[in-house]
C-alpha cells in the first residue's frame, strides 16, 4: 500500500509539473488552452477558469496528465467548428520556434522541479557519511591503487568531496574511458591515487558501479541483523545481533566484504569470528550454493547483515548550505545527473552497458514506498531524481515523446517546411515499437528484481 501510494504521489508530482512547463510556456505565446487534466480518462470533476475559460480536470485514471491546445488537427466531429478569431491562437498555426519551446518546456520544467527539489534539501541539509574507505579486494583498480582501510577520500579529479555520495557522482561523470584520480587521506599524511575507470565498464548488472572498482564504504564488522529458519546461519548457530569480525581468519569491514567471500566460498565450509556479548565465538558454516538473477553462482547463508551502527554514527554528517551555494550546488548536481543518464542510455543502446539497468514502474512503485518509509529527505531526493529520469527520457528524439516532436520541428527548421504527414506517420509507428519494447525490457526487469 505505501510503494502504491509513494508511486501515485511521484508521478502526480512529476506528471503535472511536468504539463505546467508545457501549458505556462503556451498561455506566455498566446496558445489557447482547451483543458489541462491531472489524469487520464473520464474526467471526473472539472470546473472552468480564465478568460479562456481553460477547463482544469480531475480524471480518473491518476497516472499522469495531458494538456489540451486548441489545434485544427486534432478537433473531433463533435465539436463547433474553431471561431475565426480563434485561429491565429491554434498550436499548429504557431511557428516552429514557438511550438518548439513550448514542447521543450515540458522536459525541462523536470528538470527546473529537479534543481529546486536538491537545493531546498542542500539547504536543510543533507546527511551522509563521510567517504572513508573499506578494504579493497585483491586485484580492483583500487587496490592496485595502494588504497587500505579507512583511507579518507577529500577529493575527486581536483574536485572537493564532502560525503560518499559526492564520490560515487564524481566517478561516474568522470566516465570509463579515463582515469580519475582520488586525493586520500592517511593518517596525518595526503596523496594522490590515480583509479583506472575501465573496470566499471564490465556490467553485470550486480551491485553499485563504484564495486567494480574496489570502493566500499567502511561500516565496521558487519552486524546480523535477522537469520532465515532452516539456513546455513541458523544450523551454525548464528543469532541477531552478532557481529562478524573475520572470515577463516580474515578481518570484515563492511558487509559486503562478507558477501563477497561467502559467493567465493559456496559450497565450502569457512569459519566465522563471531563477537557476542563481549565473548569471541569461531562457528563454521557451509553457505549454500545458489544462482543469482544473473545466472551468477553465488553463497548464501541465509543472514541479513548491516553496518556497525556505532561506526555509522562516528562518521555520519550533515552538510547544510546557504541559499545561493545551493542552488548552484542544485544546477550543478541535475547537469550531472542529465549527463550521466544520456551516457547511460548511449552505453545501453552500444552494449556496453546492462539493460537490466532499466527500471519499470514496479520498481519505481517499490523505491517510492522505501524512500517514503526511510524519510521526507530520502523522498525528495528520490523525487528529484525520478524527475530527471523523466526529463532526459522525455528528450529522447523518439517519436511519441516529447524528444520526437522536438526531432520534427528541428527537420522543419532545416527543410524550411514541415515533413511530409506519411513520414511523421511512419515515425510514429517506429517509435510505438520502440516504447512497448522499453515497456516490456523494464517490466521484465521489474520482475526480475521484486521476484527473484
Amino acid at each position: 500500500m505505501i510503494s502504491l501510494l509513494g508511486f501515485l504521489i511521484t508521478v502526480g508530482i512529476l506528471v503535472t509539473f511536468h504539463e505546467l512547463g508545457h501549458y505556462g510556456v503556451a498561455r506566455w505565446y498566446g496558445v489557447k488552452v482547451l483543458r489541462f487534466s491531472f489524469g487520464f480518462g473520464p474526467v471526473l470533476i472539472s470546473r472552468r477558469f480564465g478568460r479562456d475559460q481553460t477547463e482544469w480536470a480531475l480524471s480518473a485514471v491518476p497516472l499522469g496528465g495531458y494538456v489540451r491546445m486548441l489545434d485544427e488537427r486534432d478537433r473531433r466531429d463533435d465539436e463547433e467548428p474553431i471561431a475565426e478569431g480563434d485561429l491565429p491562437r491554434a498550436f499548429n498555426r504557431q511557428s516552429v520556434w514557438k511550438r518548439f519551446a513550448i514542447v521543450a518546456a515540458g522536459p525541462l520544467a523536470n528538470l527546473l522541479l529537479a534543481v529546486l527539489l536538491l537545493a531546498a534539501m542542500y539547504m536543510v541539509g543533507v546527511s551522509g557519511y563521510q567517504p572513508v574507505l573499506s578494504q579493497p579486494a585483491a586485484g580492483t583498480p583500487a587496490a592496485m591503487a595502494g588504497l587500505q582501510s579507512l583511507d579518507r577520500v577529500v577529493a575527486v579529479n581536483e574536485r572537493p568531496v564532502t560525503v560518499w555520495q559526492d564520490v560515487n557522482r564524481q566517478l561516474l561523470s568522470a566516465g570509463i574511458t579515463s582515469s580519475a584520480v582520488l586525493t586520500i587521506e592517511r593518517g596525518s599524511s595526503s596523496f594522490k591515487a590515480p583509479l583506472a575507470m575501465a573496470a566499471m565498464a564490465k556490467d553485470d548488472g550486480e551491485g553499485p558501479p563504484l564495486e567494480r572498482l574496489g570502493l566500499h564504504l567502511y561500516l565496521g564488522a558487519p552486524l546480523i541483523r535477522e537469520v532465515s529458519a532452516d539456513s546455513p546461519a541458523a544450523a551454525a548457530g548464528l543469532q541477531p545481533g552478532d557481529r562478524i569480525q573475520a572470515i577463516d581468519g580474515i578481518t570484515l569491514d563492511t558487509p559486503s566484504a562478507m558477501t563477497a567471500r561467502l559467493n567465493r566460498a559456496a559450497g565450502t565450509t569457512v569459519e566465522l569470528t563471531v563477537m557476542r556479548h563481549g565473548a569471541t565465538l569461531t562457528l563454521p558454516v557451509t553457505p549454500r550454493q545458489e544462482t543469482a538473477a544473473s545466472g551468477k553462482a553465488v553463497g548464501r547463508i541465509g543472514v541479513v547483515l548491516t553496518g556497525d551502527p556505532e561506526v555509522g554514527e562516528r562518521y555520519r554528517v550533515t552538510v547544510r548550505h546557504g541559499a545561493v551555494d545551493a542552488l548552484v550546488l542544485g544546477i550543478t548536481r541535475t547537469w550531472d545527473l542529465t549527463a550521466l543518464s544520456f551516457k547511460m542510455i548511449g552505453r545501453m543502446i552500444i552494449g556496453s552497458a546492462s539493460l537490466k539497468n532499466l527500471a519499470g514502474p514496479l520498481t519505481i512503485a517499490d523505491y517510492a514506498g522505501q524512500s517514503i518509509q526511510a524519510g521526507f529527505q530520502q523522498f525528495i531526493t528520490y523525487l528529484a531524481l525520478i524527475s530527471i529520469g523523466l526529463g532526459v527520457l522525455n528528450l529522447l528524439p523518439v517519436p511519441l515523446l516529447d524528444g520526437g516532436h522536438l526531432l520534427y520541428y528541428f527537420a522543419e527548421i532545416i527543410r524550411g517546411r514541415a515533413l511530409p504527414e506519411r513520414v511523421i506517420e511512419i515515425g510514429q509507428r517506429i517509435g510505438l515499437a520502440l516504447i512497448i519494447t522499453l515497456i516490456v525490457l523494464a517490466l521484465l526487469n521489474d520482475f526480475s528484481r521484486l521476484l527473484f
